[in-house]
């Protein structure tokens, strides 16, 4: 997800990054490769895409991470330049001795820009401003639970908003299910189970009462992507 606006660029979370794909077995190992079935395609790297876009990569000024999990942070090396804004509790949770996490994705040295706990009341939910300086609000809204600081991003559109729910679902049909295969999968991924389905049920609750300002998009479902004509 790219934020264009006359500030600069913006991205939420950086997905599978260059090196990534150049070295996959050194920087995430065969293990968790097989067992995500990560894909490695450079042509569909963050950089890549936003270069496609006629953009370089020193225009990304600011990411912002749902959560920092190899597939959502590895490609932050290739916008060295880009300040990272996530969650407190998701900075806190990063420690080396965190096996979820992957190190070796770090060692450039991001700019870390952490958010604590907010005074925002958007549509009953506490969320943390992240200060871009760019004309549209953007939010961090936290739904703990997948990682113990994973948050969704909300970006201001006019009289709508746009809700991007990292892993907080990986298909849409969880808004309607607990019993579908992918529940089991949402479960297992689980930092806090009990905290991640408090957060699917806030998702719940805004599709069910504030769906005419409110459109949501997770990282995984390929159905709500947009499609090109």
């Amino acid at each position: 997800m790219l934020l264009e606006d006359d500030a600069g660029l913006a991205l939420v979370d950086s997905g599978i990054g260059l090196l990534d794909c150049r070295r996959p077995d050194e920087r995430i190992g065969r293990p968790l490769i097989e067992l995500a079935g990560f894909q490695f395609d450079e042509a569909e790297t963050a950089v890549r895409r936003v270069e496609d876009l006629g953009f370089r990569a020193s225009d990304v000024q600011h990411i912002v991470l749902t959560h920092c999990d190899p597939d959502h942070a590895g490609g932050l090396a290739d916008f060295p330049r880009a300040k990272i804004h996530l969650t407190e509790e998701e900075f806190a949770n990063l420690g080396p001795s965190n096996p979820r996490y992957l190190p070796i994705q770090f060692e450039h040295g991001p700019d870390w820009r952490t958010h604590g706990e907010g005074s925002r009341d958007w549509f009953g939910v506490q969320a943390r401003r992240v200060p871009l300086g760019f004309a549209s609000e953007i939010l961090i809204v936290p739904l703990f639970g997948h990682t113990l600081g994973h948050c969704g991003v909300a970006v201001q559109q006019g009289e709508r908003w746009v809700l991007h729910v990292g892993d907080a679902y990986y298909l849409r049909v969880e808004l309607s299910t607990d019993d579908h295969p992918v529940s089991q999968l949402a479960r297992l991924r689980a930092d806090d189970d009990a905290q991640r389905r408090k957060s699917l049920e806030r998702l719940r609750r805004l599709a069910r009462d504030h769906g005419d300002s409110i459109s949501m998009l997770g990282y995984h479902d390929f159905g709500e992507f947009p499609t090109s004509a």
